[in-house]
């Protein structure tokens, strides 16, 4: 009976480890995937070291849990600093990428507005007032506006 429940223990870190895990990829957002990975190595454990002497439930539950706040720390730097580099790039923000970019007005800007041609969009521009086909300088926007200063001629 006893070898029996040094087993199962084993098996059970293994089978929450794995169930943890399943969740994990049922369930959105990465909350149950450091718990699943800190049982599956507590599940190792046990299956190397076994549970009686000195690696019995309580300190299973120990290393659990300690294993568990590793992975989350670690688990939160890994992501934390991918988001912060993602946070950096221009996906969403088209207009702050077009800052320093000069262009050629398409409509002239009349009581300060005006249109330019971008690549394969049109954006409105705020500005001085100056004819179509005057080369431009983005030098700001607000929001899906740029503000335009006139480049002057070479």
């Amino acid at each position: 009976m006893n070898t029996l429940i040094e087993a199962l223990s084993g098996y059970g870190w293994w089978i929450l480890g794995l169930v943890l895990l399943a969740l994990e990829v049922v369930l959105p957002g990465v909350y149950l995937l450091f718990f699943g990975i800190a049982a599956l190595i507590v599940g190792m454990n046990t299956l190397f070291l076994g549970t009686s002497g000195w690696f019995g439930w309580e300190q299973q539950v120990l290393a659990f849990v300690v294993l568990s706040a590793i992975s989350v720390y670690l688990g939160r730097r890994w992501y934390g600093s991918k988001s912060e580099a993602g946070e950096s790039g221009l996906l969403n923000r088209r207009t702050r990428r077009l800052i320093g970019r000069e262009a050629v007005l398409t409509q002239a800007i009349v009581n300060g507005r005006g249109r330019v041609a971008i690549e394969d969009s049109w954006w409105s521009v705020e500005g001085p007032d100056l004819p179509e086909a005057s080369r431009v300088r983005i030098v700001g926007a607000k929001g899906s506006v740029l503000t335009v200063e006139p480049v002057p001629p070479h």
